[in-house]
């Protein structure tokens, strides 16, 4: 599957005290446009992992190529509000973490969860989109981050 490209995201969210988790997913893919959702795949031994199956919220935050600090920072052995230290965040007005910055910042409320595996598919319909433009996603392939520019064949 190294060869398969996706989009780097991050997801963010919070407990119902406000403590806030972010971690870095590529297993992420809108589902329906009726209603607009989306879904992600969460491994359960990530440390946002208990927040979300306590039914919180989230929001898929698509970066941009300059974004790469940040990426490698919230795949860090950093953990919870630690992860927050970088990055042009804001809370939208239910107290969800969005990027300020991202190329598109999806928020969702937790509609359902399916087991499968290590892991559980998170599904959300989207309440709220926050798109600042731009086509310059940052791009995980072959085990490294890069841009479509880059990653490009010359096709």
């Amino acid at each position: 599957m190294r060869g398969l490209a996706k989009s780097v995201v991050l997801i963010s969210t919070a407990d119902g005290s406000g403590q806030r988790h972010v971690m870095v997913a590529t297993a992420v893919a809108p589902i329906s446009m009726a209603p607009p959702s989306m879904l992600m795949c969460v491994n359960r031994n990530v440390s946002s992992y208990p927040t979300l199956l306590s039914g919180s919220d989230f929001c898929v935050n698509i970066l941009r190529t300059g974004h790469l600090a940040l990426a490698q920072h919230c795949s860090s052995a950093e953990k919870g509000e630690a992860r927050f230290s970088k990055g042009a965040w804001a809370l939208d007005a239910s107290g969800i973490p969005y990027l300020t910055d991202a190329l598109a910042a999806v928020i969702c409320c937790q509609d359902k969860r399916v087991p499968y595996g290590s892991h559980d598919v998170f599904m959300g319909r989207v309440r709220d989109v926050r798109v600042n433009g731009g086509a310059d996603p940052l791009v995980y392939v072959d085990g490294t981050y890069t841009s479509l520019q880059n990653a490009s064949t010359g096709f």
